[in-house]
Formats: C-alpha cells, sequence, structure tokens
C-alpha cells in the first residue's frame, strides 16, 4: 500500500493518496485548502489516476479542494449525509471569525458533480483498496474516519482519523455541529475497542497508533 501525505494550507492539514502502488488508481483524502497542487505532484510522481475524493468531514480546512480535485480527475466525492451541506456552504461549520475571513475573501463553493453518502461500518472497495467507514460523530455531525488494512507484520491497519483523534489530544467540539459528549462516546466505541497496533493518520501533526494514544492520550485515559 503506497500512502503519500503532506500538510496543506494554514490550517496545515493533513491530505493523503492512498493507492496500491506506482501507476495504479488512487483515493485523495480530505484535500484542503492549498491541496490541488500538492495533490498533482504526487500524482506526478507516483503516475495516479484518482478515481475518489473522501471526506471525513466538513469542515473548510478539510474540504476546501474537493471540488477542484474531484472535478479535475472525474472522481467521485464521498462524504457523510450530516456534513454534505459543509460542502456548498462551509460557513455553517465555522466559527464567527472564520466565517468573515472566508466571506471577506468572496470564495464560492459547489458539490462536485458526483458526490456519493457514506453509512456507519459501510465498506469501500476503491482503487483496489478496502476501507471500512466508522461514523464518528462529535468534532462534527457527520465526522467519519477510514480503516484499511494494512499487510505488515506489526501494522494490522492504518486508520485515516480526520478531526476525531490526534497524537496527544482530540478534535475541538465547540463549533456548529460539535458535542463533546458525543465525541466521547465515539472515542469510546470507535476508537477503543481498536488494536494497538493500529497505525492513526491523523488530520492534523504527526501519526501515531492506538497503543500508544491508549496509554498516553489523557482523553482516552479519562475513558
Amino acid at each position: 500500500m503506497l500512502i503519500a501525505g503532506f500538510p496543506a494550507g494554514p490550517w496545515g492539514t493533513n491530505c493523503y493518496v492512498a493507492a496500491t502502488g506506482p501507476g495504479s488508481e488512487c483515493v485523495v483524502i480530505d484535500p484542503g485548502m492549498d491541496a490541488t497542487e500538492g495533490v498533482a505532484q504526487v500524482i506526478r510522481e507516483h503516475r495516479l489516476k484518482p478515481v475518489a475524493v473522501l471526506v471525513t468531514h466538513g469542515h473548510v480546512d478539510h474540504m476546501w479542494s474537493v471540488a477542484p480535485v474531484a472535478g479535475s480527475y472525474d472522481a467521485t466525492a464521498w462524504v457523510h449525509p450530516a456534513d454534505r451541506h459543509l460542502l456548498s456552504d462551509p460557513t455553517a461549520g465555522m466559527s464567527p471569525d472564520t466565517a468573515q475571513m472566508l466571506l471577506g475573501g468572496g470564495y464560492e463553493f459547489a458539490e462536485p458533480d458526483d458526490v456519493r453518502e457514506l453509512a456507519d461500518l459501510q465498506e469501500l472497495e476503491l482503487a483496489g483498496l478496502r476501507f471500512v467507514v466508522d461514523h464518528a460523530p462529535g468534532h462534527t455531525r457527520g465526522s467519519v474516519t477510514f480503516r484499511s488494512p494494512y499487510d505488515r507484520e506489526d501494522v494490522s491497519e492504518v486508520m485515516f482519523s480526520g478531526d476525531l483523534l490526534f497524537a496527544g489530544s482530540i478534535g475541538r467540539t465547540d463549533l456548529p455541529g460539535g458535542d463533546h459528549a458525543t465525541m466521547l462516546q465515539s472515542l469510546k466505541t470507535k476508537v477503543l475497542p481498536l488494536a494497538d497496533d493500529v497505525v492513526v493518520l491523523p488530520g492534523h501533526g504527526e501519526q501515531t497508533s492506538i497503543g500508544r494514544e491508549r496509554a498516553t492520550n489523557p482523553y482516552l485515559q479519562d475513558l
């Protein structure tokens, strides 16, 4: 499995490109602001063809470039129905200050031509890869994670966690659609049952593992 990741935009949002290997189809996960050129560079370098864009949640720093990337490569965008409205109206999920900054820039957003909706425990077969969708609300109502099997003795799966789980922390819950109690329930039911060797590829910051977070993350220890 080939996974390339890079931080994009002023929020440093991690965008990931996943494929079975060079010269194959791929999926793009969370292309945020200023991610289009990074995606294009990875695609050129590894001779890839995007067939899907996966959205962990509808916040603007994760979906800014969904429509441009999906449109450029004729790819399908996948998002949970509870966050689908944010693809065309991201201000609905922002703080007032961020919304004012965005409105001042005169930016316009629209859904990609091909949007499909995600469901809890849905299994996606895309670009030769398998992803299990876990609906994990709390950061937003439609937050999801994507887990994919990883063929290595010491890593059973990789999880693209969006803003559910970070190294040493969790996503904020004070924005529209966020709820702290719901976030804790998602962590309890969707994170804690996972094996320690699952590698976590978060929406911001460095990669980690379920075992490391179980042992050191104060939010998980409290659960």
